[in-house]
C-alpha cells in the first residue's frame, strides 16, 4: 500500500515569554552563526523538553522532537497525549499553518484541514462563500464545488443560515460547517482536531460516521487528534502516543489507549471523611492487576470496584443485618444491574472492605457510573449516592460487527430454544 504521509525527523522550537526588538538581536546571531560561520543554529541547542508542569531554564522549548513516522494511505490514525503533548503542533505543520525547524514532510494528496473553529473560514463571508473559497484553496473548480455544494449544507445542518456571514455563527455551527466542508470537498488526507468536542451529541457521532466511509469506502487518509478515548479506539486503526513532544508509544489504537490510559495517575475516587450515619462510604477506588486508573476499561476486560465502608453500628443490638447495594447506572440514570451483599459477616469490624469483579465483555461499550447505597429492611443507613464514573471502551469494535448498535446495555448470552 503507498504511503500517504510521512514525518522525517520533524522538530518544532518555540521561543516563550513577548515577542520583543531582543528578537531582532537574536535572529541576526542566528543568521550569522549559520550563513556565515556555517555552524548549527545556536539556539537549537539550548531548547529544552516541553513539560508545561515544570520551570525550566531556558526560553526555547521543543514542541515537538525527532518525530519519525509513515502514515499508509487509508489509514485512520488517533493521535492523543496529554495537554501540550505536541499533537496540535503537529497537524499544524502537516496543513502548512507553521513551518518545521528541523526535517521534512511528504505528504501525497490535497489535505483538508479542521485544526480550530473557523480555521479558513472569512468572518465577513456567508457560509455558502466561505465553501467555494476552501474549495478554490484546496484546487477545485467552480462546477466542482457546486456538485457538492447541496450535500455539504445537508449534511452541516445549517441551510436556514447559509447566507449569513459566519461571524454570527455559534461555535457549534462553525465546526458543523467547518468539518462538512473538510470532509466532502475531496482531499485526500483530512486533518480533523478536538475541535469536534464542540459539536453536540448528534453531530459527533454524523462526524466519525463521515471520517468512517470516507477512510473504508473511499481510501482516504485520516488523522484525528482527541480526548475521547472510546472514539479514537473505535474510530482508528493506528495509535499515535506523544508526550513532551516525543512519540512515547506506537501500535494499534486499543493498545496506544491503553498505554495512554495506564500512565495516569488521577483515581476516580470518592472519599468521605465522616458522616451523619452509623455506616457509611469512606472511600470508592478501582484496582486490579489490569487497572486502567482513570477510570476506564476496556471491553476486555474486568472491571474491579472496592468500596470502604466505616462500620459505627453495634450489630449486636441490631436483629437485622445491614445490605449494601451497588448499581450501575448510565449517564442517563437507567439501571443496569444491580449487586447486593449482606454485612452480616462483617460483624464487629469497624472497616469493611468490598471487593467486586464485573467479568470483561458483559457490559457494553459506552459510559457509566456506580450508585451505592446501604441499607436495612424500611429503613436507609445511607443514602443512594453517585460515587465515580468510569467508562468502557470498544477495544473490540463489537458495533461494528453487526447493523447498529445493540439494544440495551448487557451482552448477555441465553440458551435459546426453537420450537418445532
Amino acid at each position: 500500500m503507498a504511503t500517504a504521509i510521512e514525518f522525517n525527523n520533524i522538530s518544532k522550537i518555540y521561543r516563550l515569554g513577548l515577542v520583543s526588538t531582543g528578537t531582532l538581536a537574536h535572529d541576526m546571531k542566528r543568521w550569522w552563526t549559520m550563513n556565515v560561520r556555517g555552524k548549527e543554529d545556536p539556539y537549537l541547542t539550548i531548547g529544552e523538553t516541553n513539560d508545561r508542569s515544570t520551570k525550566g531554564d531556558s526560553d526555547y522549548v521543543w514542541a515537538l522532537k525527532d518525530i519519525d513516522f509513515k502514515v499508509e494511505q487509508g489509514d485512520v490514525v488517533g493521535i492523543i497525549g496529554k495537554n501540550g503533548a505536541g499533537k496540535s503542533t503537529l497537524l499544524k505543520i502537516l496543513s502548512k499553518v507553521t513551518a518545521p525547524t528541523t526535517g521534512t514532510i511528504r505528504a501525497r494528496g490535497r489535505i483538508g484541514s479542521l485544526l480550530e473553529v473557523g480555521t479558513g473560514f472569512h468572518p465577513e463571508m456567508t457560509g455558502r462563500e466561505n465553501i467555494y473559497m476552501n474549495g478554490a484553496i484546496l484546487g477545485m473548480t467552480k462546477h466542482e464545488i457546486s456538485k457538492k455544494l447541496d450535500e455539504i449544507i445537508d449534511f452541516s445542518g445549517c441551510e436556514r443560515y447559509i447566507d449569513t456571514p459566519v461571524k454570527r455563527y455559534s461555535s457549534g455551527m462553525m465546526v458543523r460547517l467547518g468539518f462538512a466542508v473538510a470532509a466532502h470537498l475531496d482531499p485526500e488526507i483530512l486533518v480533523v482536531d478536538e475541535v469536534l468536542a464542540v459539536g453536540d451529541a448528534e453531530f459527533q457521532k454524523k462526524a466519525i460516521g463521515k471520517m468512517q466511509d470516507v477512510s473504508k469506502g473511499e481510501g482516504r487518509t485520516v488523522l484525528f487528534v482527541s480526548h475521547n478515548m472510546d472514539a479514537v479506539t473505535t474510530l482508528c486503526k493506528k495509535g499515535i502516543l506523544l508526550s513532551n513532544g516525543h512519540i512515547e508509544y506506537m501500535d494499534n489504537a486499543a493498545n496506544t489507549v491503553n498505554a495512554y490510559l495506564s500512565k495516569s495517575t488521577i483515581l476516580p475516587s470518592f472519599y468521605q471523611e465522616e458522616s451523619k450515619y452509623s455506616i457509611f462510604i469512606k472511600e470508592v477506588f478501582f484496582n486490579g492487576s489490569h487497572l486502567n486508573h482513570n477510570g476506564q476499561f476496556c471491553f476486555s476486560e474486568n472491571i474491579n470496584i472496592s468500596i470502604k465502608l466505616q462500620n459505627n453500628l453495634d450489630f449486636g443490638r441490631d436483629s437485622q443485618s445491614p445490605v449494601i447495594s451497588v448499581c450501575i447506572m448510565t449517564t442517563g440514570n437507567t439501571r443496569v444491574c444491580t449487586d447486593e451483599i449482606e454485612l452480616k459477616d462483617f460483624l464487629g469490624k469497624k472497616e469493611i472492605i468490598i471487593n467486586l469483579i464485573y467479568p470483561s465483555r458483559l457490559i457494553l461499550p459506552g459510559k457509566y457510573h456506580f450508585r451505592i447505597d446501604i441499607h436495612i429492611p424500611n429503613r436507609e443507613l445511607f443514602d443512594g449516592q453517585d460515587v465515580c464514573d468510569f467508562t468502557i471502551l470498544d477495544d473490540e469494535n463489537v458495533y461494528s460487527k453487526y447493523n447498529g448498535q445493540f439494544n440495551g446495555f448487557i451482552k448477555a448470552s441465553p440458551q435459546i430454544c426453537v420450537q418445532k
